[in-house]
């Protein structure tokens, strides 16, 4: 009970402060004795401070409470195919130093090695005390159960239950916690992103493969063994190509980037496209030069898309829909093609409730949401973390 008071004051202040001890009290529905005393602790352990006196309606102005940006330091790693990548951050998920290191050996205790180093490294480079790391989350992709700190299956690396947390927890000697990569970004967009203040919203991340974050009535949602959002392996067609999970027709298996580069240069090969196309980028740019089999290409695969996110908002009917990941960069013809299908597609009703934003991408992105799993640790009611069926 007391760890659920702690984040509930925690949260009350990140979200409403500066703000008075007795104001935190009437809108928490703690006592006021509660309040003080576990206010004093934060103020001590450096993640409150107390700040200038707030307007007074008569007599002492009151002391108004701060989250302290630097009372903690958090590290955040996204593990990719061939590099991880990691950020250190206060308290407020801002980045202070990032760093990226290749991936040699890509067995689970070469990948966790690199991982221990990388999050020395940002220490170093920041000048923080290990002492002052209060935890180090990883985002990867594959199904994830959270809650074990078990990486299940691993799309890219082959990897069956290895328990990433326990591993890395040995080397860093602070809290580890990990979760499927589009999950972190979700919870980063909820925190301190567009999925702010939204009830219902989902994420939905493309690149190198397709994923999705889930946010409902304010919680996440991972399932029952934390698979679920693997929405790039919704069949489309069950003669379509084959994917790398294995089954035939996958979404991704149309609208990933390895799909579209395989595409173009099979167009290529049939004279469709006039040159070979090394990279997305270079497919968008021929796209938006009208090159006839680039715009087609991107026109199928962004129908598709929206095709399928329409199920995904008549399914869960979202307030906010936020898309996001290296394939913003896809160009106008594949996003105009998936408005386009999402409208037709989704019941009027549901199409009238929901808010489309296209994200601006970077890599920073993954490794602040890895950070954000060790900030919601620290501000979010351990009750409220987990939603499952």
């Amino acid at each position: 009970m007391r760890a659920i008071n702690r984040s509930v004051i925690l949260n009350s202040i990140k979200a409403n402060g500066p703000i008075a001890r007795a104001e935190v009290a009437r809108s928490s529905g703690l006592s006021p004795a509660t309040v003080t005393a576990i206010t004093a602790e934060l103020i001590e352990e450096g993640f409150v401070y107390e700040k200038a006196a707030g307007d007074s309606s008569g007599g002492r102005p009151p002391i108004l409470l701060a989250i302290n940006p630097l009372g903690g330091y958090v590290v955040g790693i996204k593990l990719m195919e061939d590099h991880a990548i990691g950020a250190l951050t206060d308290l407020e998920a801002n980045i202070l130093q990032r760093h990226q290191m290749p991936l040699i050996d890509r067995s689970a205790e070469g990948a966790i090695q690199v991982m221990a180093d990388l999050v020395k490294m940002l220490l170093g480079l920041g000048a923080v005390p290990r002492k002052k790391l209060i935890g180090v989350g990883v985002g990867l992709a594959g199904i994830v159960d959270s809650n074990q700190g078990v990486l299940r299956q691993s799309p890219y690396f082959g990897w069956l239950d290895i328990p990433i947390r326990d591993l890395l927890q040995a080397h860093v000697k602070a809290p580890v916690f990990i979760d499927n990569d589009v999950n972190t970004f979700t919870l980063a967009e909820r925190w301190f992103g567009s999925g702010q203040g939204v009830k219902d919203f989902l994420t939905v991340t493309i690149g190198r493969g397709v994923g999705l974050g889930i946010v409902t009535n304010g919680q996440f949602y991972r399932g029952a063994g934390g698979g679920a959002g693997e929405f790039g392996h919704i069949v489309v067609d069950a003669d379509g190509p084959l994917c790398d999970c294995g089954k035939r027709g996958c979404l991704e298996a149309f609208v990933s980037d390895p799909a579209l580069l395989a595409q173009a240069n099979e167009a290529k090969s049939k004279t469709f496209i006039p040159q070979t196309v090394n990279d997305l980028e270079e497919l968008a740019r021929l796209s938006q030069q009208g090159e006839p089999g680039a715009v087609a290409i991107l026109h199928r695969a962004g129908s598709i898309f929206g095709q399928s996110i329409a199920n995904l908002v008549n399914i869960f009917n979202p307030g906010r829909l936020l898309i996001s990941g290296e394939g913003v960069r896809n160009g106008p013809v594949f996003f105009n093609a998936m408005r386009t299908a999402i409208q037709e597609f989704t019941m009027p009703g549901q199409y009238n409730d929901l808010e489309l934003r296209i994200e601006p991408w970077g890599d920073d992105i993954w490794a602040r949401g890895a950070a954000s799993l060790v900030l919601q640790q620290l501000f979010e009611s351990p009750v409220l973390q987990d939603v499952k069926p």
